[in-house]
């Protein structure tokens, strides 16, 4: 896969103002959005393997199946269930008027908004850039996308796969790094989407602002999974392993550290060593470890291996003949038992396949500690008590929750996806998605015969007595 030359400011401009021409022109219809979606899934479809090597290259190496899973089968998905509710989601939603405007009528009407931009990152190249585009045409929106930098042989795929199924003016690609990225950010789009980091969530917001831009922010946070002393210990620790080294542990929603009761610590430990063990043999030669995305990356997790060494914690390398290899971007699940607040891995999202494991002695200071941490993108309770269970979403708020598992509510397409405060703003995924790319008019109908004709100055006698009457 070619990598192209940068989007310049001058192309940028360009583009943004002939998707805007176009879409004025001729906002896409119910039947072309659907023609669209059939498009885009059938040459997805033919692309799969096209876009596994793609992203085997960018990552030094990633699990063809992990690509599967994530990549194709979540995004096909989406795009299937757009099309299954594409008619009801575009129908005007009754609303009711209330006795005291009867018989009026009124409505919500969904309707496009115009040109949508998405600045998508490099953990989840496609699935991450696509489905949020598949909402954008299903409200019929043209979209201007910008993939990630560190996935260039990925964002060339996309540029590719979106050229052949929409004309230039519907769907655009820009391609470029941080420069092109604040340039894009700064677009007058009707919409705005952006999913990385919380930091450059911060200044993607600020560029857009001028513009009054609305935003989606889909950021991160310090993601827990909470084992209650109820629930197995084995089992947790699969599902757990499941949820944290998945793409070696480069999840916005993947677990971030556990907190588990003190006197399971050990065997909770001894758990994970033998999953980790039995998924990936000796890590030798790991063919279903995915590896750093960068050097860059890389070296930041040795910072915080290296910092939990430095202040005495113990770390716990199940694979401790397999140091880590910088050149190649294998880098070992690695645990770090019991750390402080004050620890590098407990100072900021650890995107990356180390997994601290905070003992507690009671619930009350788990659910403490977790809120220690901000509001997260996802939690993950573990329990079979269901007290215990709705304790915990209620004093614990996050972007969204699997309980007694990990990951899996993003795959649910009925339920809205998005963080809480600083792991987010707004809601993706299915109608919610649908919602969020359209502006959800509100429409009033009056009738032929209304009384409100009647409530006019002067408000004496039998007026003043109906409005008094009305307003008590």
């Amino acid at each position: 896969m070619d990598i192209a030359a940068d989007t310049t400011p001058e192309q940028l401009n360009a583009t943004h103002r002939a998707l805007r021409v176009a879409w004025q022109a001729h906002r896409p219809a119910l039947s072309q959005r659907r023609d669209d979606l059939v498009r885009l899934r059938d040459a997805f479809r033919a692309r799969i393997d096209a876009m596994d090597a793609a992203i085997r290259a960018d990552f030094g190496h990633r699990s063809e199946h992990e690509n599967r899973i994530s990549e194709a089968m979540v995004t096909l998905s989406a795009i299937d269930d757009a099309l299954a509710h594409l008619r009801a989601w575009s129908r005007p939603r009754r609303v009711g008027t209330g006795w005291r405007f009867w018989p009026a009528r009124a409505q919500v009407r969904p309707v496009p908004l115009g040109v949508v931009g998405i600045l998508s990152p490099w953990n989840y190249p496609v699935n991450l850039a696509l489905m949020p585009l598949v909402s954008a045409i299903a409200a019929g929106n043209h979209v201007y996308l910008k993939p990630s930098e560190h996935t260039p042989r990925t964002s060339a795929w996309l540029r590719e796969l979106l050229a052949d199924v929409f004309p230039a003016d519907r769907v655009a690609v820009a391609l470029g790094g941080p420069a092109v990225g604040e340039a894009f950010a700064a677009l007058p789009f009707d919409h705005l989407l952006f999913t990385g980091s919380t930091a450059v969530g911060r200044k993607v917001m600020a560029a857009a602002a001028p513009n009054l831009t609305p935003v989606t922010l889909e950021l991160g946070g310090k993601a827990p999974a909470l084992v209650c002393a109820d629930y197995p210990v084995e089992k947790a620790a699969a599902r757990i392993a499941t949820g944290k080294w998945f793409n070696a542990g480069q999840t916005c929603i993947g677990v971030d550290y556990v907190l588990i009761d003190a006197a399971r610590q050990e065997a909770f430990v001894a758990a994970l060593v033998g999953e980790l063990r039995a998924r990936y043999g000796a890590l030798a030669s790991p063919r279903d470890y995915t590896r750093i995305i960068n050097a860059r990356q890389y070296e930041r997790l040795d910072g915080l291996v290296a910092d939990a060494r430095a202040r005495g914690l113990a770390v716990v390398e199940p694979f401790g003949a397999a140091s880590p290899d910088a050149e190649a971007g294998l880098f070992p699940p690695t645990l770090v038992l019991a750390p402080g607040d004050d620890a590098a891995v407990m100072q900021e999202e650890i995107f990356g396949p180390i997994l601290p494991v905070l003992p507690y002695g009671t619930l009350d200071e788990a659910i403490a500690r977790a809120n220690v941490f901000g509001r997260p993108l996802a939690l993950y309770p573990f329990s079979h008590d269901r007290a215990s269970v709705e304790r915990i979403l209620s004093e614990v708020p996050a972007g969204g929750v699997t309980v007694n598992d990990t990951l899996l509510h993003f795959g649910v397409h009925g339920l809205p996806f998005g963080g809480v405060g600083p792991s987010g703003m707004g809601m993706l995924h299915g109608r919610h998605g649908f919602d969020t790319f359209s502006k959800l008019l509100p429409v009033f109908h009056q009738s032929r015969l209304a009384a409100s004709d009647l409530l006019r100055p002067p408000y004496t006698g039998w007026v003043d007595r109906m409005i008094r009457w009305l307003a008590r």
